[in-house]
């Protein structure tokens, strides 16, 4: 059975436990019941082997001062549970189902328990209790479906059911579930392209490295890295950091590093517009698909706050408008890097469209181009294929950006790959995931950043080239007789004949006004003073390919066609 089908059937069995909900809960209520128990559960299952020994161990040392690490020794895990009972116990007093379930919560560790605490669970408890369900739901979790024990459930299938389960009760809720998570076949291309021929980390002894993301979810992005890693080089340390806002996809995240016996205090709950957990702290990867097309009018005050900083700030460069924070988050993962001296960073981030092209010269959107064209930080953007997100079917976008980019062929290059056509259709849709990048392309268009050359669907630009002036072009304010009207002997500009034109950066202000505006508006000038530098991103212009019409002929016999089928029908419905 496939790693897929695996995970498929397995969270669709622990699902169909939501069926002794019904009645109680409603069905999009249903994975605030399922979700914490199944992580629960997991937790119960990896602890099974050693529930023993960390219970003896507790009659020892619950006095000692250094119990935490004693137990979690005991555990052999970063997390223990001295409660005696387990799932499988819990069952066997079926009248004391509450106190005991309980009992058994609050011998977890306190890590654990601050993981429950994000689920909002208690009052679930309470519920289920009253109605008379809460023994008949854990006892289903005791069935073979819901053995979630390692030797059954790998950590990276483990990973995939939290996320399918939400995607579930996303679904039942009407809810967005691509919010808390991405493609992972996306994530991989993500990650074969940040860690492209990055010798220190592929091949070195040893090497530590540190990876960032700033809008986290349930931690598939962190968790697809470590594991690719791993498989390259297996004594190279990848330590994750995230940020998360939705308490039920930051616990599940925690919960999975907690498992995987990472450092799950590197993952932190909150805002990270409004209330950065690692602030001053940088990493050498970051890796993101933050929210795009959300407003961030609740986080603005603190936003603006920090904008007026500068650059000892997050937001220098500017802000973008209210109604789309996508670009905060660019700058955030920007703030994240590590100076070049320090070996620098890099980073793969997901957008939709309008960041490359939204906003005039001098507006924020346009600056925030500008400062990371002219800075030098891009390298390469990768156009995806329409439909394969969950909860949207627009153009996406993979920006990848560097500060290590001196002395290498990308210096002051920048690469478009459009891989908008690599894609194969999936036989059955997930909410808008109608397509799916098979590996054939991951690798393919990995292979085409790598060799950074030009193609059919790789073209490479100087960062100036997507630069431009913008003029402001004047014309002189007449009287109704067609004389000037002069202001202390010079023309006044008509405000009614007012135009702009934007000028390529690469080319001469001057020569330009000369050749495309003074032959068809000789008494024109430009407002120097107004002028603008502004930058935007057509990416499809750039691969536009113009399609020559149909000949007439053609066209006219299709509709001469079309017209005698019409007159057909018509003569058989008036002939009855």
């Amino acid at each position: 059975m496939s790693l897929s089908s695996n995970v498929s059937e397995k969270a669709a069995l622990i699902w169909a436990i939501a069926d002794k909900l019904t009645g109680v809960y409603k069905p999009h209520e249903y994975g605030e019941v399922i979700l914490p128990l199944t992580v629960i559960r997991r937790f119960d299952c990896i602890l099974a082997d050693t529930k023993d020994e960390a219970l003896e161990k507790f009659e020892s040392v619950k006095n000692l001062p250094m119990r935490d690490a004693l137990l979690r020794k005991a555990s052999g895990k970063a997390f223990y549970n001295v409660s005696k009972f387990t799932f499988e116990r819990l069952t066997e007093d079926p009248d004391n189902i509450e106190a005991n379930f309980r009992d058994y919560l609050n011998g977890f560790s306190e890590n654990v328990r601050d993981i429950l605490e994000k689920f909002k669970f208690d009052g679930q408890i309470t519920a289920m209790a009253n109605k008379g369900i809460l023994y008949i739901v854990i006892k289903e979790f005791t069935t073979p479906r819901a053995n979630l024990h390692p030797d059954v459930i790998s950590n990276l299938e483990m990973g995939y059911i939290f996320e399918e389960i939400i995607r579930r009760f996303s679904e039942s809720h009407n809810e967005d579930a691509g919010q808390h998570y991405t493609p992972r076949e996306v994530i991989r291309l993500m990650v074969n392209i940040l860690f492209y021929d990055d010798n220190d980390i592929l091949s070195g002894n040893n090497v530590t490295k540190t990876l960032y993301d700033p809008a986290c979810g349930t931690g598939g992005m962190l968790s697809v890295a470590e594991e690719y890693l791993n498989r390259l080089n297996s004594s190279a340390e990848l330590m994750t950091f995230g940020q998360e806002l939705n308490d039920q996809t930051f616990a599940i995240c925690k919960a999975d590093m907690l498992i995987k016996g990472n450092n799950a205090d590197f993952i932190k709950d909150g805002n990270t517009l409004s209330d950065d957990q690692f602030e001053g702290q940088t990493f050498d990867y970051v890796l993101s698909n933050p929210p795009f097309g959300r407003e961030w009018k609740n986080e603005r005050s603190k936003v603006e706050a920090e904008a007026k900083r500068g650059f000892a700030g997050r937001f220098g460069p500017g802000l973008p408008a209210v109604s789309d924070g996508q670009t905060l988050f660019l700058l955030t993962a920007i703030s994240k890097m590590k100076e070049p001296k320090e070996g620098g960073s890099r980073i793969a981030i997901i957008h939709n469209g309008s960041p490359l092209f939204v906003g005039d010269a001098g507006s924020g959107p346009s600056e925030i181009r500008r400062h990371i064209l002219e800075n030098d930080l891009l390298e390469a953007i990768i156009a995806l294929p329409n439909d394969i997100f969950y909860n949207t079917g627009i153009a996406t976008y993979i920006w990848v950006l560097s500060n290590k980019k001196a002395g290498t062929k990308r210096e002051g290059k920048v690469q478009l790959i459009n891989a908008n056509g690599l894609y194969e259709k999936r036989r059955k849709a997930l909410g808008n995931k109608r397509n799916d990048i098979p590996e054939s392309a991951i690798n393919e268009i990995s292979r085409l950043y790598g060799d950074f050359a030009e193609s059919e669907i790789s073209k490479i630009f100087d960062a100036a080239d997507f630069g431009y002036t913008k003029i402001t072009v004047e014309r002189p304010l007449k009287d109704e007789n067609g004389r000037l009207i002069l202001k202390n002997g010079k023309p006044q500009p008509d405000a009614a004949l007012r135009d702009t034109e934007n000028v390529p950066l690469k080319e001469d202000i001057r020569t330009y006004f000369e050749r495309e505006t003074l032959p068809f508006v000789p008494d024109a000038w430009i407002d120097e003073k107004k002028s603008k530098v502004g930058y935007e991103i057509p990416f499809a212009r750039y691969f536009y390919k113009y399609e020559a019409p149909r000949p007439s002929a053609e066209i006219m016999k299709e509709i001469l066609a079309i017209e005698a089928e019409l007159e057909g029908a018509l003569a058989e419905v008036f002939s009855e």
